[in-house]
């Protein structure tokens, strides 16, 4: 009994001891003055994609569904607190002249409203003053831009509002038909 209470006296010190320097270790600062965070998914080709969106938000790679516009970097995704291409200015877009490592392309995705030289000349100023490159798109041409950035391992982010209508394209249609016939299919097994 008394090797039992011995190794119990043993592990409770080990355990102080660990609990102790965890502590004393997260308590210093040893950084240059910006915020630090771990990366837990340090997989290389584990990035964020957009699969579809459609006028209430957007489908990820990873199945994930965001509603609503959103922010998203190429392995985080956040929601963007706008409402309409309107409420874009030096505030809500402040979000990514913040971040480390400071991204190279900021793609804009302003749903299905018609860009105006004006509009895109206020945004393209103001990320000019932090030095980060500008496209403001169509949120269709702006998930296919992001996504192929992304997929080249640019440090890139997207600021995308989901469009009020949606285009149906004869490709649209087409895969319709052949889930619809599938759906009929009867099988021989």
């Amino acid at each position: 009994m008394n090797v039992l209470q011995g190794l119990g006296r043993i592990a409770q010190q080990s355990l102080r001891r660990t609990i102790c320097t965890t502590i004393s270790r997260r308590s210093t600062y040893e950084s240059d003055g910006k915020t630090s965070i771990t990366i837990l998914n340090k997989e290389a080709d584990a990035g964020l994609m957009i699969n579809s969106y459609s006028q209430f938000g957007f489908r990820l790679n990873n199945d994930m569904v965001v509603i609503g516009p959103m922010a998203i970097f190429s392995r985080t995704v956040l929601s963007w607190n706008v409402e309409s291409h309107e409420d874009i200015n030096d505030e809500s877009l402040s979000l990514f002249c913040a971040i480390e490592p400071k991204i190279d392309v900021l793609v804009v995705g302003i749903g299905d409203h018609t860009i105006t030289p004006a509009f895109s000349k206020k945004i393209i100023d103001f990320m000019k003053r932090y030095k980060i490159n500008v496209e403001v798109l169509g949120t269709e041409q702006a998930c296919s831009t992001f996504n192929f950035l992304n997929a080249e391992n640019r440090v890139v982010a997207a600021a995308l509002i989901p469009p009020m209508t949606m285009r149906v394209t004869e490709d649209d249609l087409m895969q319709k038909q052949i889930s619809i016939s599938k759906t009929f299919e009867v099988s021989d097994k």
